[in-house]
């Protein structure tokens, strides 16, 4: 049997719990979708999980997912990217995942192998809510604003998207269909950018949500320069405070249980961890997937390849073949 548990101030994910171990891919698809739809952020809690379950049930829900290229991950499942999270003990900001690139997951599934024994939590905080909470000065700095994402473009990158890693102005001017980028030329050197709202619809939700890399940009890595408003203006520091003091307020501690999974909605929760006292001991899996019944952004391109199949980014595919 497979009760469900709506929120409360307690407990703010909607929680599936098994009276007796069987397999996350039992809970009904109808069910299932309902509730991620409605609550945004749900809790599986007593379902009999290893590295099969747990791969049948993201498939169940999800087209394929994203290859996370970021660092101290460990590759548990490479066929179908399931990973560990980030294996250091340091607290992490409130993100949304890989919202720095074009392909920012619809779904982030996690699932609690080894908890730590102190610290770790993973915390998460709902972007509507975030919203709501702004006083009327701060809603009106972000409103009708964009945040542009800039970078280099790599080699590998314009090899991918463009075919060549030495572009022509013609091709790089006029990238073929798919490409999730723009590309710029500055002091001879070439640089790939998009463009997100800085307030964003979610896909399942009909109020306007904060989820972006701002905060993470700004806090973990110290970076002001992407992302910044769509004329080039870097988001004024205080700005950035007021939404980070409004998200602290918000943020829910997740206390991780073995077998625990943790299924969030990337296009409306953010997510964030505390300090690990024994990182050691602290071994999560995660999957960053495409849902099945998703609504994808109109921005993204047509046919966006990330949507189709395991996807790995052109730097990791390089990575892979050499």
């Amino acid at each position: 049997m497979i009760a469900f548990h709506a929120p409360t101030p307690d407990q703010p994910l909607g929680a599936f719990r098994a009276a007796h171990p069987i397999a996350p891919d039992e809970i009904g698809e109808a069910d299932f979708i309902d509730c991620y739809k409605t609550y945004g952020a749900l809790l599986l809690s007593g379902f009999s999980v290893n590295i099969e379950t747990f791969n049948s049930f993201t498939r169940k829900f999800c087209t394929g997912a994203v290859f996370n290229e970021s660092r101290n991950r460990e590759v548990l499942d490479p066929t179908h990217n399931i990973q560990s999270v980030n294996s250091g003990p340091a607290a992490f900001a409130l993100h949304p995942e890989l919202s720095r690139e074009p392909w920012r997951p619809d779904v982030c599934i996690f699932w609690c192998i080894s908890p730590p024994t102190s610290g770790g939590e993973t915390t998460i905080c709902d972007g509507v809510e975030i919203v709501r909470r702004m006083p009327p000065s701060l809603r009106a700095a972000f409103t009708n604003r964009r945040l542009l994402y800039r970078r280099q473009a790599t080699p590998e990158e314009l090899a991918y998207w463009l075919k060549t890693p030495i572009p022509s102005e013609d091709q790089w001017r006029n990238p073929p269909a798919g490409c999730p980028y723009r590309f710029t030329m500055q002091d001879g050197r070439l640089f790939r950018e998009f463009s997100r709202p800085a307030l964003h619809k979610p896909m399942f939700h009909s109020e306007r949500a904060f989820g972006n890399f701002l905060l993470f940009a700004r806090y973990m890595h110290g970076h002001r320069h992407s992302p910044v408003f769509e004329n080039g203006e870097i988001v004024p520091d205080e700005i950035v405070a007021a939404v980070k003091a409004i998200g602290d307020e918000l943020s829910v501690p997740i206390s991780w249980k073995a077998g625990d999974i943790v299924v969030i909605d990337n296009s409306r929760f953010m997510h964030g961890r505390n300090a690990i006292q024994d990182p050691s001991r602290r071994r999560i899996a995660s999957y960053f997937g495409y849902l099945r019944f998703a609504i994808p952004d109109a921005e993204e391109p047509e046919h966006a390849p990330w949507r189709y199949g395991y996807f790995r980014p052109p730097k990791v595919q390089q990575a892979a073949q050499n």
